[in-house]
């Protein structure tokens, strides 16, 4: 239960983060007088693709470190390595035709899936750090003398 509250949590930042940088994509475009109907369709499917494959993905993080904890490797490992090969089809499949039906603005369909990588590095930025007393305990005990007691 506490992994699916953790995807969740982390999809529900990553739409806040796409929402963010799609309407500033949008005033972009709009500024450089480029935004018309295509470019809102390409934001908008752009937008949930990449929000569908970071979810997709960070379930089967969780499916596959579950099956590690269970001692199946080799499955966690297959599993992950096909549902890469299969989010990535399905992408490739949604580009293509977006772009050539011409509903979609090409740039406006792939840029979102760059804003995923921005999101999340602003989201680690201002989070919260779970236990400060933690990192402070593994800092110091870096910065101890290396030297045994029997050396001089």
């Amino acid at each position: 239960m506490d992994s699916r509250k953790e995807v969740l949590h982390e999809t529900l930042i990553i739409t806040i983060g796409q929402v963010i940088c799609i309407a500033a994509m949008f005033g972009i475009f709009a500024l450089l007088g480029y935004f018309d109907l295509t470019v809102l369709f390409g934001g908008i499917v752009g937008g949930i693709l990449a929000i569908l494959n970071f979810m997709f993905m960070a379930i089967s993080v969780c499916v596959a470190s579950d099956r590690a904890v269970a001692q199946d490797v080799k499955g966690g490992k297959s599993l992950m390595t096909f549902s890469m090969v299969l989010r990535y089809a399905v992408i490739f499949i949604v580009w293509v035709a977006g772009a050539v039906s011409g509903l979609c603005n090409a740039i406006a369909l792939v840029l979102p899936i760059v804003f995923v990588r921005p999101t999340i590095t602003v989201w680690e930025f201002f989070r919260k750090k779970e236990n400060p007393a933690i990192s402070e305990t593994a800092e110091t005990s870096s910065e101890e003398d290396p030297k045994e007691e029997g050396d001089t």
